[in-house]
Formats: C-alpha cells, structure tokens, sequence
C-alpha cells in the first residue's frame, strides 16, 4: 500500500506548504544548503538537462512544533532562473511552494513517489539532523512548469509529521 501512514500526505495534490501552516502555527522554513552542483541523474533526466550541467540544489527542513517535519529539495535549473522566477535562488528562509501556488499560469506533472532507503542520498540528507534515523522514508516529486521554465521539487516525510 502506498505510503501506509504517509498516504495522505503523499497524495495531497495541493500545496504541502498552506497544509502544514494550517497544521502548525509555528510552521518555518530551515535552509539547510543552498549551492550549484549537479542533479542526481534521474532529475536531470527528468527537467530535460544535460547531466553534466549544475543547477541551483536548494534544501530546507519545514519544521513544525520546532521540529523537521518535511526535508525538501529542489533543482532549480539556471536557464528556469528568469522571469517570473528571477529570485526564487534568493528566498530564504521563505517556503518554495508559497511562491510557485501563487501563480495560476504554473503547471504541474503528477506526483510521483519513491520509498527511500539508507544507501539514497536524499535519505541521508533528510536524516542528517535527526536523533532516530527510520529504516526507510517515503518522498513525493513534481516539475512545476511556467513558460519554458521547470523546477523539480521533492518532499520527504519525516516521522515527526505523524505525530498530532
């Protein structure tokens, strides 16, 4: 079964950020890496870009109750760094998705999700803070589409978003 506890997160079609603002009034954004490097092959395979070429890699822990509730990472392509998304490189501590809903002409793929196991490199990076770290996490991902642009953006649920 999908995602078994997680299935409601995972397949909540709207923005992961208006949900846990509702869920906890403390919610904040934690920037955790901002750099240029190169995609994980599979993303670049996916927003359509050579391999070899770095892209803006930014990854942040929403936190909720003071606590890491979601890790995400997205693949900002430069060539997407334009127009409309001239300063999402430069948001902050300001969450990715309140910026990318803002706008009716964005476009998005379906979800997709993936079981991440100890050996992936998103599950180390999403577990890098945590005390406990579990036998698996499940993660979400979409391209979001404005124009010629494309952002990748994935979502891993960490345990602490089960808990209230």
């Amino acid at each position: 079964m999908l995602g078994g506890a997680y299935r409601h997160w995972l397949i909540e079609e709207g923005s992961l950020t208006k949900r846990l603002q509702m869920r906890y009034r403390d919610f904040a954004v934690r920037p955790t890496r901002l750099a240029y490097t190169k995609a994980i092959l599979d993303e670049a395979q996916l927003l359509q870009m050579p391999s070899r070429k770095a892209a803006l890699i930014r990854e942040v822990e929403l936190l909720g109750g003071g606590k890491p509730v979601v890790f995400a990472h997205s693949v900002l392509p430069r060539a997407s760094l334009r127009g409309a998304w001239l300063g999402l490189g430069r948001i902050g501590n300001k969450p990715l998705g309140g910026a990318l809903f803002a706008d009716p002409k964005v476009e998005r793929t379906p979800l997709s999700y993936k079981k991440l196991y100890r050996q992936h490199v998103l599950y180390q990076h999403a577990v890098r803070d945590l005390a406990e770290k579990p036998a698996c996490l499940w993660a979400r991902r979409s391209v979001f589409r404005l124009n010629c642009a494309a952002i990748l953006v994935t979502e891993i649920f960490l345990p602490e978003v089960l808990v209230g």
